[in-house]
């Protein structure tokens, strides 16, 4: 079992940050969500708060995170579990850490970049989840 967790980072014009896997990593060139493993004795909060320092260089409160779903997805080598949070607010400027390419796009628009098959299933989640909340978010700001 492998826990990671993943963010979904969204800026003030509605648009979502994903991210390209680099050359030479596991599943290398796909798009992902930011985040990563959670380590030993890490809540899923504090492991998205250390992820988006490393990989992009912001900061989080992590009370501000709001759960959306969760990915439960089978490789050949592991069984993958992954928490995703939306992010709507951060400290500093977004800026890629390890060599990855990042793009803001529309929520719509992510079934046109190849991800991960454990992270598919969580698009269609995300865009119900942000279709049905995110103008009540919005303006809860």
């Amino acid at each position: 079992m492998l826990l990671v967790v993943a963010g979904v980072i969204i800026n003030n014009n509605n648009k979502v940050l994903i991210s390209k896997r680099p050359e030479g990593k596991h599943l290398s060139n796909l798009w992902e969500f930011p985040g990563g493993k959670i380590k030993k004795g890490e809540t899923p909060e504090k492991a998205l708060e250390r992820e988006l320092k490393e990989e992009l260089d912001i900061s989080i409160n992590t009370d501000k995170l709001k759960p959306i779903t969760f990915a439960s997805h089978s490789y050949k080598e592991f069984h993958l579990l992954m928490p995703l949070f939306l992010c709507e607010q951060w400290g500093g400027n977004v800026k890629p850490m390890e060599n990855q390419e990042i793009r803001w796009i529309e929520p719509e628009a992510i079934i046109n970049y190849p991800m991960p098959p454990a992270d598919k299933p969580l698009i269609k989640n995300l865009i119900n989840w942000l279709e049905y909340n995110y103008s009540i978010l919005k303006k809860a700001r």
